[in-house]
């Protein structure tokens, strides 16, 4: 009998969830004196989770793909910020001992387009898999090239390596998760309206390459580095869950916000009305109290106490229940698994409102 969506869904969600916690887990030890045998068990086990995760991500963001229900979600996006993201991730990468990554941007500085930040970054990731996973080289070359066409931008991507190992040749170097990896970076492509095309390069090697015509946007914020930001808020994380406090908490640090946790709805409240938060982050579905009702508590509460920005955690984000939650009083809701980008939108929004509200 074959699996059922809705259970493969919830399978899937929950082996995610999982490595989402294994992963803050290995964070936090690797923040503390360790013998160097140690190190080395917690470097492997943050590599094994973090494979597992993509392996997941890849198989669902595919299964959503033949379903025709993988959503873009477009924002301003400067390509040269692209190009020095693609970079960051490749130099973590590279200091463990992978092959190093060139990345090298040609086009006007300021040039922006609207696009999705998150699908081009996973198109980058597989084709850049692809060729580690080939024949030895001694750098993995990505050209990121841009130019403005009427109210549009083209935009040509090049990843060329020491060969192009094709699927058998990738499967058995590069295992399952570089195969799904490379099928999900043509079917980004296609879903752009683009193609993938594979080429001899000059000077040797082989290059996958691909072509998008994007739209320009006027301007695009600059991506933040929360890697030099000093403190910027107080968060309350709620979830009866404790792996989830983990994991969010472990999010909250990395985004340079310092955070506290309550078990349920009933301690959210009380927290909230000590004043201290600046964002609370709530989980629907908990015992003595849901998220729902913990809301509504604090949204009777007086003065700034009342007003704290909140933000649903949860799996369920069917429109009718995203409507209950915002008429209880929430801000907006981040989906669970939680990811850095959709908290660090959340915190910018309420932190930067209230900052702006204060200004004003």
């Amino acid at each position: 009998m074959p699996l059922p969506d809705t259970l493969f869904d919830r399978a899937c969600g929950e082996v995610r969830q999982q490595m989402d916690g294994v992963l803050a887990l290995a964070e936090q030890l690797s923040h503390l004196r360790l013998a160097a045998d140690a190190e080395a068990c917690v470097a492997g086990m943050v590599d094994a989770s973090a494979s597992v995760r993509r392996l997941v991500d890849r198989l669902t963001d595919l299964k959503a793909v033949d379903a025709g229900l993988l959503k873009l979600e477009p924002a301003p996006l400067k390509l040269d910020e692209l190009a020095d993201a693609v970079q960051a991730n490749w130099n973590r990468a590279a200091a463990r001992g992978a092959t190093p990554v060139l990345v090298s941007y040609d086009g006007p500085p300021e040039i922006a387009v609207m696009a999705d930040r998150a699908r081009l970054l996973q198109v980058f990731d597989g084709l850049i898999a692809e060729a580690a996973a080939g024949a030895p080289a001694k750098a993995i070359e990505v050209v990121i090239r841009a130019g403005l066409r009427g109210d549009s931008v083209t935009l040509h991507g090049c990843v060329r390596g020491a060969s192009a190992p094709g699927e058998a040749a990738t499967q058995a170097a590069g295992g399952l998760e570089v195969s799904l990896g490379v099928l999900l970076s043509a079917k980004m492509v296609e879903g752009m309206l683009g193609a993938l095309s594979r080429q001899d390069a000059a000077g040797g090697g082989r290059s996958a390459c691909f072509d998008l015509t994007l739209p320009a946007a006027v301007s695009a914020p600059a991506l933040e580095d929360s890697a030099g930001e000093e403190h910027v808020g107080h968060v309350l994380v709620v979830d009866d869950n404790a792996t989830n406090r983990v994991v969010a908490q472990a999010l909250c640090d990395m985004l340079h916000c310092t955070s506290e946790s309550a078990d349920d709805g009933v301690q959210a409240v009380e927290a909230a009305g000590t004043g201290r938060f600046d964002v609370i982050l709530m989980d629907i579905r908990m015992p003595n109290m849901d998220g729902v009702a913990a809301t509504r508590a604090i949204r009777a509460l007086d003065g700034e106490r009342g007003r704290t920005a909140i933000f649903a955690l949860t799996a369920n984000i069917d429109p009718e229940d995203v409507k209950s939650y915002l008429a209880a009083g929430m801000n907006g809701v981040i989906e669970k698994p939680v990811k850095a980008d959709a908290l660090r939108e959340a915190l910018r929004q309420a932190i930067g409102g209230r900052a702006d509200a204060a200004a004003a």
